[in-house]
């Protein structure tokens, strides 16, 4: 069942899937079509899962599921994973490799390897104050507080020592 994502609470579940670049417009269209007819008949073994999303600067999928309507099991989660690797055949992107980093750079995001970032890091090439995001959350409220955040409020800060 998809409901916008402003709608689920708090506690739904996330999952951001970041691209290794931006989305054209005409992807958007796409890729919004595409999840509006996935999520509107995702379940988890029959039961119907109240699910939305974000897309966010063109290069972020967030998928959100309301735990207390019914839970994500462990095939509805697979077959997530297996719409977004689709999602990365038809458009040629990465989605799915989490050994990258995207940070804000003026007012754009970049992408870069997470040996890249670490050695913009050490050269100060970004600095204590670069917002990155954390793709690590669980929850709409994770994700509302620490997803966009400077670097020293990520498990990005480690690379600060």
């Amino acid at each position: 069942m998809l409901v916008p994502f402003s709608e689920l609470p708090e506690i739904a579940r996330v999952w951001v899937y970041q691209a290794n670049r931006s989305f054209s417009t005409d992807e958007l269209v796409e890729i919004t079509r595409k999840l509006d007819a996935f999520l509107t008949q995702w379940a988890a073994h029959g039961a119907d899962l109240k699910a939305g999303y974000e897309i966010k600067y063109n290069r972020f999928i967030i998928l959100a599921v309301d735990g207390g309507h019914n839970n994500a099991s462990g095939c509805s989660i697979d077959a997530s994973v297996h719409f977004i690797q689709q999602l990365e055949k038809e458009y040629d992107v990465d989605l799915m490799d989490r050994m990258n980093v995207s940070f804000k750079s003026g007012a754009f995001v970049a992408y870069k390897s997470l040996l890249d970032f670490k050695k913009m890091v050490k050269t100060r090439a970004v600095s204590e104050k670069t917002i990155v995001f954390n793709n690590l959350v669980n929850n709409i409220a994770e994700y509302n507080s620490s997803w966009e955040v400077p670097i020293t409020e990520s498990w990005h800060s480690r690379f600060l020592k």
